[in-house]
């Protein structure tokens, strides 16, 4: 027989009816609030999406979402009047050689920092963590355009090259020195044992091992790289040969008679768009592991 007082059955459950109501009640909001981010979210996008096949007039009509014609012409036209063949190759020099050297630098960087004790590591440490949240803004812009004019550079891609590659270097260095933390330090001494020396060690060892780390600051960097405007236009303003996708896209929305053409510039933003998702499909699986290592031990 229950033990449980007649008096205080009733208590007990309406003490559970409660925290089932609240339950519940918290759940919807979570779920009414995911909901409300996706449609912000995913709204820009659509919009973007449907109004590159709408006529100029039908798309600042703003009658409805979905274009009562399917123009693929738009495309056409603006691959055609951007020269997206230049400015894609352009956008992929830039992007592809500052993802590329973010993780050789922050790789050997992280590997320095997190293998080695050497005066002034800890310092170093400190200073990646105190500044990994300044990144280049509007103030710097004028100093970092002097800079490179001082060596030559001004007027080359390379010199956006090298400030991407800096822009977020604390932040890249100081995310992969927490992974080679995580490798066993057995690792090197078996490398050792074997023949391997300080830099085989990095290359045969720790940087297969930093995959998923790599993954997550190289599908950031090749992101943030390929997004930006207003650096590339500052170094390309007298060139417009060696301008990225992000600045030529921009020039569509005028034409010859001064009408703003906002149904090109989304099919050119459409056509854009269509590389970054490719690497985030091809390095989803490194991504996905890279910001969930570490979550869980054992």
């Amino acid at each position: 027989m229950s033990t449980v007082p007649l008096q205080a059955r009733p208590a007990a459950a309406s003490a559970n009816t409660s925290a089932r109501i609240a339950k519940m009640f918290s759940l919807l909001l979570i779920t009414l609030f995911v909901l409300v981010m996706l449609v912000i979210t995913v709204y820009p996008v659509l919009f973007s999406l449907f109004g590159s096949f709408k006529t100029n007039t039908e798309l600042m009509n703003g009658t409805s979402l979905l274009p009562k014609g399917w123009n693929f012409k738009n495309y056409v036209e603006a691959w055609e009047r951007a020269n997206f063949a230049r400015y894609t190759w352009n956008s992929i020099f830039i992007s592809v050689l500052s993802t590329v050297i973010t993780l050789l630098v922050c790789s050997m960087g992280a590997y320095a920092l997190g293998r080695r004790s050497f005066p002034g590591n800890k310092f170093i440490l400190f200073l990646l963590a105190a500044t990994m949240f300044i990144s280049i803004g509007a103030i710097t812009y004028r100093p970092l355009y002097d800079l490179m004019r001082e060596f030559g550079m001004h007027k080359s891609l390379w010199s956006v090259v090298l400030i991407f590659t800096g822009t977020h270097l604390s932040f890249n260095i100081f995310l992969l020195e927490r992974f080679v933390k995580s490798i066993p330090r057995e690792l090197d001494e078996a490398a050792t044992i074997d023949g391997c020396g300080f830099y085989g060690i990095y290359w045969r060892i720790i940087l297969p091992l930093m995959g998923p780390g790599l993954g997550v600051v190289g599908l950031f960097s090749f992101r943030e790289s390929w997004n930006q405007y207003i650096l590339p236009l500052i170094f390309t303003m007298t060139r417009p040969d060696l301008q990225p996708l992000t600045v030529g896209v921009i020039a569509l929305k005028y034409s010859s008679n001064a009408a703003a053409e906002w149904h090109l510039m989304l099919a050119g933003s459409m056509l854009s768009m269509l590389p970054i998702l490719f690497v985030y499909f091809l390095m989803n699986k490194s991504f996905i592991a890279g910001l969930t290592s570490g979550s869980v031990k054992g």
